[in-house]
C-alpha cells in the first residue's frame, strides 16, 4: 500500500485504519471505513481512492472508476492520493491514467524531484519513449545527477530499437544517444559503470566496434568490474564482430593461460584458428603478432598448447580440470570436420575417452560430456568402447543371482555412466526382447541397490540410483513402441511410481508419467502431476503444452479449463511484470537489461502457446456454456470476441515449446531434429488457424443471430446484412482452404519421436468428420443467413439447398457417432487394452454437436418469424391447404435426429461406464514381477480407469445439457 511514513499528518493517522483493512484484504471494512471518514472529512481525497480501491477489489468496477475519476479530474498534488490512485489504475490494468495522474501534478509542482521522477516512471509502464526522454532531461535540469541524464539516453535507445524504420535509428535516435554520453566523457562526468556499458550499447548498435573496443580498453573499461572478466568478454565480441582473428586468437590463448578451464575461450581459441588458415594469415617478419600479443595460426601449435594444458592437469595432485581434455576432443571433431591429417596427431578417439572416463566418470557430467562427441568413434568400436568402460568402473563380488553391484556412490556413478552411454550408442536398441527385458530387470535391480546409498536422503533430493529406474522405464517404453504390447506401458507406469515414491522431487518421473497417462487417455492423474511439478514463470510456455495438449481432448472439461487458466495467468501478468523489470532496471542502472526484458515480453505475446490456449479456451467455454448458461450471443459478447478481428501475430509466431525437455539417451538416428521441430509447428500452426477460424465463426452466427429480419427495416440494415454476408463468406473461404492444407498435412503421417513434440488432434479431427461436418454445419449458416434476406415465397432452390444440408448434417453426425463406438478399456485373458482414439473422436463428436446446436439456434430465430409471417397469409387468405415449407419440414427432420444420435451417445456412454467400472483390474496378469512391482502397476491403472470413468461423467453431463437445449429448438 502508499508509503505512509512517520509524519505527524493528522491524516494519515486518520487513514491507518483503511490501509491496514485493505491490507489484510478485507476490502468491506476499508469500504465501510472510508465512508464513515468521508461524512466527517468530504474533501480528504485518499480516503476517496481508498474507497475506490475497495469497490474494485469486490468486483464493482464501474463505481471504483468513476469515484476514481472524481479525484484525478481534480489534480491532486498531495503524496497520499497520487500513490493510491497509481495502485487503483494497475490493478485495473489502465497504467496510462497514472502518466495523466502525475502530468498534472508535475505542472503544479514543477520543481518536485518525487513527481518528475514517477511522472517518468508512468511513461515506462506504457513504453512512451519519446516522452520518456523529455522527462528524463527535465528531471536532470532540476535535480543535476547523472542517473537521470542517463535515463534520457536510455531512452532514446528505446527509441531506436522500437523504431520501425532502421535507417531513422541509425542516422537520429543512437547518434543523438552517442552525442549525449560523449559529452559527459569529455565533462569527465561518467561515474558508474552502468554509464559505460549504456556507452558501450551504443556504440555496439551502430556498429562502432573499434570506436566501442578503445572504450573498453581505455579508462572508461576499468570500471567494468561487476562480473568477471567482463572487459575479456567484450573485447572478444568485438574482435569476432570486426574478424580480428589474430587478436581473437591470442586474446583467448592469454586467457586460457589464466584459466583453462573455460570453455567459451576454447570455442574461440579454435575458431580463430581456422579462419586464419582459411586466410592464409603469418606473423609479421618482426615485432609482436598482435597488440594482444602472440598468435597461434597453425594446428601444430594448437595441438601442442592442448596438449601442454593437459600435461598441466595431468601433473596436478588435485582433482583435475575437465576443460583441457574435452577440448581436446573438439579440436579432433573439428579437424576431422575438415578431413585435416593432424587428426592422428591428438591421438585415437577410443583411447582418449576412456581416459576422460578413467578421470571424470564419477561426475554426472561424464555423460553429457562425452556423448557430444561419440560420433567419432567407428561403429564397430561401440562395443569395445563400452567393454572399456566396463573394466574401469569395477564393481563388487557377484551375488547368488550373478549380478555384481558398486560398493559406494562414485562406483555407482561410473556404472551409471557405461549404461548411459551404452543408451547413446545404440547398443540397447539393437537388441531383442528377450534380451531388452533381462536389461529391465538389471537396470531395476541396480536401481533398488543404489537406494541404500540415499535412506538418509530429504524428500527434496533425488535417490543417487533414479537413472537406473528412468532409463529402464524408456527400454520398456521401446518394448511397448515396438510390439504394440500395452503390458509394457503399464510396467513402465508401474516402474516410474515406484521411483516417484522414492524421490518425490525427481522431475523426469513426473515428465514421463505426465507423458504416458496422456497417451493412454487417462488425464486425471495429469493435472496432481503437473502442479507437483511447481512450473515457475516462463517454464508456463515453455512446457505448458504437456498439459494443454491433452486437457480437452481427454475429456475432462473442468480441468481443462483449469489448466488453460494456469497458462493464461502467466501471460496476462507477463505485460504487467515486464513493465516493472524495466523500471527496476532504470531505477539500479541496468540499462543493457531493458531490451532484453522487451524481447522477453515480445517473445511470449507472440508465443504459439499463448495463441493455442487463448483459442482453446474461448473454445472450451462456449462448448460448456453458450447455449446452456447464457445464449451464444451472450457468451460471445462477454469475450469480447469479434469475428471482424483476428489478433494472432501469424507472421511473427514464436514457437517457445522446450521440445528437449525430456532425459533422452537415444542415439542420433532416433532423436528429434529440425524436419520434425519444422513439421511440428506447420501442423500446430494449420490447427491452430482451423480452431481459430472456427471461432471466429461462431461470433459471426452469433452476429447474425443478433439482428432482426432486413424485411422489417430494409433501409436501415442493408449495409449491414452485405457486410456480415461478405465477412462470413471470407470466413468460410478462409476455412475452406485451410481444410484442404490441413488435409495434405494429415495424409503425410509424421511420426515423432516417442519424447518429442506430441502430435495435434488435427490427423484424428479429420478422420472421424468433425472438421468436415463442422465447417458443413457453418456452411448452413450462410444459406439461412440468405433465406433470412429473401423469404419463403422466392426460394425454393435455397430451400432444397438447406433440406440436403440438413440430411447430410445428420448422416455425418451418425457417421462421427459409430466411430466412436467400441470398448474404451477392454480386458481379455488378464490383458488390458486401451483405444485412446476413442475417446478423442468422441469429444470430437461433442465438439461437433454443439457447432449444429447453435447453428440449428440461429435456423430457429429465422425460420420461426417467417413461418409466423406465412401463417397470418393463410388465415388472411382463409386458406389451410397451404402446406408446411419445404425447409420447415427438412429442418423439424433435423432435430428429430439430432434428438435420436443424442440418446444413442448417451446409451453408449452409459453402456461404457458400467463396463469400465466392472473391470477388475486385480485380474490383470503382470507375470514377471514382484508382488510390490505390481501393486505400484495397479495402482497407476485405477488412477486410469477413474479418469476414464471421470471422461464419461463430464462429456455425458454436457450432452445431457445439449439434449435438453435441443428440446427448445421448436419452430
Amino acid at each position: 500500500m502508499a508509503a505512509r511514513g512517520h509524519v505527524q499528518d493528522p491524516n494519515d493517522r486518520r487513514l491507518r485504519p483503511i490501509y491496514d483493512y485493505l491490507d489484510n484484504g478485507n476490502n468491506k471494512m476499508a469500504i465501510q471505513q472510508a465512508d464513515k471518514l468521508l461524512k466527517k472529512h468530504k474533501d480528504l481525497h485518499c480516503a476517496k481512492v481508498l474507497k475506490a480501491i475497495g469497490l474494485q477489489r469486490t468486483g464493482r468496477q464501474d463505481e471504483a472508476f468513476s469515484l476514481a475519476q472524481e479525484v484525478t479530474s481534480l489534480e491532486p498534488t498531495d503524496d497520499n492520493s497520487l500513490q493510491a490512485l497509481t495502485i487503483l489504475y494497475r490493478e485495473m490494468h489502465r497504467p496510462e491514467l497514472v502518466t495523466k495522474l502525475y502530468e498534472a501534478a508535475v505542472k503544479k509542482v514543477p520543481l518536485s524531484e518525487e513527481y518528475h521522477s514517477h511522472l517518468f516512471m508512468a511513461y515506462a509502464r506504457v513504453g512512451e519513449y519519446k516522452k520518456m526522454q523529455q522527462a528524463g532531461m527535465a528531471l536532470y535540469k532540476i535535480v543535476p545527477k547523472n542517473p537521470y541524464y542517463f535515463w534520457s539516453v536510455m531512452s532514446l535507445v528505446m527509441q531506436a530499437i522500437s523504431a520501425q524504420d532502421e535507417k531513422l535509428s541509425q542516422t537520429m535516435f543512437l547518434p543523438l544517444a552517442e552525442r549525449m554520453v560523449e559529452k559527459m566523457v569529455k565533462e569527465d562526468k561518467i561515474e558508474a559503470e552502468a554509464e559505460v556499458q549504456l556507452y558501450f550499447m551504443i556504440l555496439e548498435r551502430l556498429g562502432k566496434c573499434e570506436e566501442a573496443l578503445e572504450v573498453i580498453k581505455g579508462p572508461l573499461g576499468e570500471k567494468l568490474t561487476s562480473e568477471l572478466q567482463s572487459r575479456e568478454s567484450k573485447c572478444m565480441m568485438l574482435y569476432r564482430r570486426l574478424r580480428r582473428w589474430p587478436e581473437c586468437n591470442a586474446l583467448a590463448h592469454k586467457l586460457l593461460l589464466k584459466n583453462p578451464d573455460d570453455w567459451q575461450f576454447y570455442l574461440a581459441y579454435f575458431d580463430s584458428l581456422f579462419h586464419l588458415m582459411d586466410m592464409s594469415w603469418s606473423p609479421p617478419g618482426d615485432g609482436e603478432h598482435c597488440s594482444e600479443g602472440a598468435v597461434h595460426h597453425t594446428v601444430a601449435e594448437v595441438v601442442r598448447f592442448v596438449e601442454e594444458r593437459i600435461a598441466g592437469e595431468d601433473g596436478k595432485d588435485a582433482r583435475s580440470l575437465r576443460g583441457p581434455y574435452l577440448a581436446r576432443l573438439e579440436l579432433m571433431h573439428r579437424l576431422r570436420q575438415r578431413a585435416l591429417p593432424q587428426e592422428g596427431q591428438l591421438g585415437e578417439p577410443l583411447e582418449l575417452m576412456v581416459q576422460f572416463f578413467v578421470k571424470f566418470g564419477d561426475k554426472p557430467c561424464c555423460i553429457t560430456d562425452l556423448n557430444i562427441y561419440l560420433h567419432l568413434l567407428a561403429a564397430d568400436q561401440h562395443e569395445q568402447f563400452v567393454k572399456r568402460l566396463s573394466e574401469a568402473a569395477p564393481l563388487g563380488q557377484p551375488g547368488p543371482d550373478g549380478l555384481a553391484f558398486p560398493d559406494d556412490t562414485k562406483a555407482l556413478q561410473r556404472h551409471l555412466c557405461v549404461c548411459q552411454l551404452s543408451r547413446a550408442l545404440g547398443l540397447h536398441h539393437a537388441l531383442d526382447a528377450a534380451a531388452k527385458l533381462r536389461l529391465v530387470a538389471e537396470l531395476k535391480a541396480h536401481y533398488r541397490h543404489g537406494l541404500k546409498f540415499g535412506k538418509n536422503a530429504l524428500k527434496t533430493e533425488l535417490q543417487f540410483s533414479d537413472m537406473y529406474c528412468l532409463m529402464a522405464a524408456h527400454v520398456y517404453i521401446d518394448l511397448w513402441t515396438e510390439s504394440g504390447d500395452e503390458k509394457m506401458a503399464w510396467l513402465s507406469l508401474g516402474l516410474l511410481q515406484e521411483g516417484l515414491s522414492n524421490s518425490p522431487s525427481n522431475a523426469q518421473f513426473k515428465l514421463l508419467l505426465l507423458l504416458l497417462y496422456c497417451r493412454l487417455g487417462a488425464f486425471e492423474p495429469v493435472v496432481d502431476l503437473y502442479a507437483s511439478l511447481d512450473a515457475k514463470h516462463v517454464q508456463h510456455d515453455t512446457i505448458g503444452f504437456l498439459l494443454t495438449r491433452y486437457a480437452q481432448s481427454l475429456g475432462q472439461f473442468a480441468a481443462a479449463s483449469q489448466a488453460c487458466n494456469f497458462s493464461l495467468r502467466f501471460f496476462h501478468s507477463n505485460q504487467k511484470d515486464t513493465s516493472e523489470y524495466i523500471i527496476q532496471a532504470y531505477k539500479y542502472g541496468a540499462f543493457e537489461k531493458i531490451p532484453e526484458f522487451i524481447t522477453l515480453r515480445n517473445r511470449l505475446n507472440q508465443s504459439l502457446h499463448f495463441a493455442q490456449v487463448r483459442t482453446e479456451r474461448m473454445l472450451l467455454d462456449l462448448f460448456l456454456e453458450a447455449d446452456i448458461v447464457l445464449s451464444l450471443e451472450e457468451s460471445v459478447k462477454s469475450m469480447c470476441l469479434s469475428a471482424e478481428e483476428d489478433d494472432i501475430p501469424w507472421d511473427n509466431m514464436r514457437d517457445n515449446r522446450d521440445l528437449t525437455v525430456f532425459t533422452c539417451w537415444d542415439p542420433n538416428e532416433r532423436k528429434l531434429t529440425e524436419e520434425h521441430r519444422r513439421r511440428s509447428l506447420e501442423e500446430e500452426c494449420v490447427w491452430l488457424r482451423l480452431r481459430s477460424l472456427t471461432l471466429r465463426l461462431l461470433a459471426a452466427v452469433a452476429a447474425l443471430g443478433h439482428k432482426s429480419s432486413p424485411q422489417n427495416s430494409p433501409a436501415a440494415t442493408e449495409n449491414g446484412v452485405a457486410d456480415k454476408t461478405a465477412l462470413l463468406r471470407g470466413l468460410l473461404a478462409q476455412l475452406g482452404h485451410n481444410l484442404q492444407t490441413a488435409t495434405q498435412m494429415a495424409e503425410r503421417r509424421t511420426q515423432y519421436p516417442f519424447l518429442g513434440p506430441p502430435a495435434t488432434r488435427l490427423a484424428a479431427a479429420l478422420s472421424s468428420g468433425s472438421c468436415q461436418c463442422q465447417a458443413a454445419a457453418l456452411q448452413l449458416s450462410l444459406h439461412v443467413h440468405q433465406l433470412d434476406a429473401v423469404g419463403l415465397d422466392e426460394s425454393s432452390e435455397l430451400q432444397t439447398q438447406m433440406c440436403n444440408a440438413f440430411k447430410s448434417l445428420a448422416v455425418q453426425l451418425q457417421e462421427m457417432l459409430t466411430k466412436c463406438k467400441g470398448d474404451l478399456l477392454d480386458m481379455k485373458e488378464g490383458k488390458l487394452k486401451i483405444r485412446p482414439s476413442l475417446l478423442e473422436n468422441l469429444i470430437f463428436f461433442v465438439e461437433t454437436v454443439c457447432v449444429v446446436l447453435w447453428v440449428a439456434g440461429y435456423c430457429t430465430k429465422v425460420l420461426q418469424p417467417l413461418k409466423s409471417s406465412l401463417q397470418k397469409k393463410k388465415k388472411k387468405k382463409k386458406d389451410a391447404s397451404i402446406a408446411q415449407p419445404m425447409v420447415v419440414c427438412g429442418f423439424q427432420e433435423l432435430t428429430a435426429s439430432l434428438q435420436d444420435v443424442l440418446a444413442q451417445a448417451l446409451e453408449h456412454i452409459k453402456e461404457q461406464e458400467v463396463g469400465i467400472a466392472a473391470l477388475k483390474l486385480a485380474d490383470l496378469s503382470l507375470e514377471g514381477s514382484t508382488e510390490e512391482e505390481s501393486s505400484f502397476t495397479r495402482a497407476a491403472m485405477d488412477k486410469l480407469q477413474s479418469s476414464h470413468l471421470r471422461s464419461l461423467q463430464e462429456v455425458a453431463e454436457l450432452l445431457k445439457k445439449r439434449a435438453d437445449s435441443l428440446k427448445n429448438l421448436k419452430i
